[in-house]
């Protein structure tokens, strides 16, 4: 049997249409972007600008060379950040974002705070959201950049990022977004909403690994993190990789086209599955916003379950757990811990990122396998008979972690 695939956070396949644009500059079409004195350069040259403008679209860019083409939304991240903040003449500032962030932005802040700049993280709520009053209240004479992702990968909390990006613009601020996860699945508008810059990864939409892109509004510049033949507006040097930047075009036409009714369909499986889960499994915990939340994500703690052993009973399914192994100690999620959601919860917990491939079936079949696989775990676990009783157990505090009791 063939596994199914329900792990499009992580990444998703490549459209068969996206590969087929892809083909010819892959084989035939072998030509340097850069090398415009014959065909082979302009041909590839007409295809990168092509893509550039299909990225333009899907965001609302009002100029296609606001697009800077990057290896990914890692690269561009850094390039947001790094590229805003070295420009300072005396290297100094104060950059605002929260601690749910994906780690090219946490990680980035922290190497920022080494070279001198402070970096502030706003308040977030049980469901991840932001507090915007919060935020504002945070805002310091020296603050040059808010980078607040559009949606959360782990738990797809949807941030209020119209807004972010209006509190920015009145404390003449600029906006970045991490949109890495949201696009495709969320109307995004840069001009709308106030964005000053925004990541964008090609492989999260069914586009080719190894391309992204930086949108950048104009007039703004930034330091370039890898010098070289001043390519992408002085930007970001290198050749480029036409037959990535035409896979990411089509993936970002494809993205804007299917968003309406494919964001529907996602929203009906999602349902389906979370509906399946409260209504047949006791003692569980939706993780992020109820409603405020990705069409495709879902990420619930089994509580009394243990989240490797529950996906390696879920066999045929691709999922992955709220824990990550590191080589001294298995550590439950930074997201969740931000949450406030207690370890043993946090240990519990799988997250659902469904695709285009996903059926009504698969989500029935994996239900019963759910269901199957929590009661015989459970069955193993003393903790789990004396919480069905009503006995306070401290480490599990039901009322307080905002369970489901059925």
């Amino acid at each position: 049997m063939k596994t199914v695939y329900l792990d499009h956070h992580a990444t998703t396949p490549l459209d068969a249409e996206v590969l087929e644009v892809m083909m010819p500059y892959l084989t035939t079409e072998f030509g340097n972007a850069s090398s415009t004195t014959h065909d082979y350069g302009r041909r590839a040259r007409a295809a990168v600008e092509q893509g550039r403008e299909e990225v333009a679209a899907l965001i609302g860019a009002e100029q296609p060379d606001e697009i800077i083409i990057t290896s990914g939304a890692t690269e561009s991240d850094n390039l947001a950040m790094k590229g805003l903040a070295l420009q300072r003449a005396d290297h100094s500032g104060h950059i605002i974002t929260i601690a749910i962030e994906h780690k090219a932005i946490l990680d980035t802040a922290r190497f920022l705070e080494k070279q001198g700049f402070s970096v502030s993280f706003a308040p977030i709520d049980r469901y991840g959201l932001v507090d915007l009053e919060e935020l504002r209240g945070l805002i310091r004479p020296d603050t040059f950049l808010i980078t607040i992702q559009a949606a959360n990968s782990e738990i797809g909390t949807i941030q209020p990022i119209a807004e972010i990006g209006a509190i920015a613009h009145e404390h003449n601020l600029l906006f970045h977004t991490d949109a890495v996860q949201a696009l495709g699945k969320v109307d995004v508008d840069v001009v709308r909403d106030h964005i000053d810059m925004l990541s964008i990864s090609a492989h999260k939409i069914y586009g080719p690994k190894g391309v992204g892109a930086l949108y950048v509004r104009k007039g703004i510049r930034l330091q370039p993190l890898i010098h070289g033949g001043g390519h992408e507006m002085g930007m970001r040097s290198g050749t480029l990789n036409v037959a990535g930047v035409v896979g990411l075009g089509k993936a970002a036409l494809l993205a804007k086209r299917d968003l309406v009714s494919e964001s529907a369909r996602l929203t009906a499986l999602r349902d389906r599955l979370r509906q399946g889960i409260e209504s047949r499994i006791d003692l569980v915990q939706l993780n992020g916003h109820p409603t405020r939340r990705l069409a495709n994500n879902l990420n619930f703690s089994f509580s009394f379950v243990e989240g490797e052993s529950l996906m390696l009973g879920c066999r045929g399914f691709a999922l992955s757990s709220g824990s990550a192994c590191t080589s001294a100690s298995l550590q439950s999620s930074y997201v969740l811990r931000a949450l406030q959601v207690p370890d043993a919860i946090a240990h519990s917990s799988i997250r659902f990122g469904l695709g285009k491939s996903n059926t009504d079936e698969q989500i029935d079949a994996l239900l019963e396998l759910l269901v199957e696989n929590v009661k015989r775990l459970r069955e193993m676990s003393p903790l789990y008979d004396m919480a069905r009783e009503g006995i306070d157990i401290e480490s599990f505090s039901w009322s307080e972690h905002d369970h489901h009791n059925h």
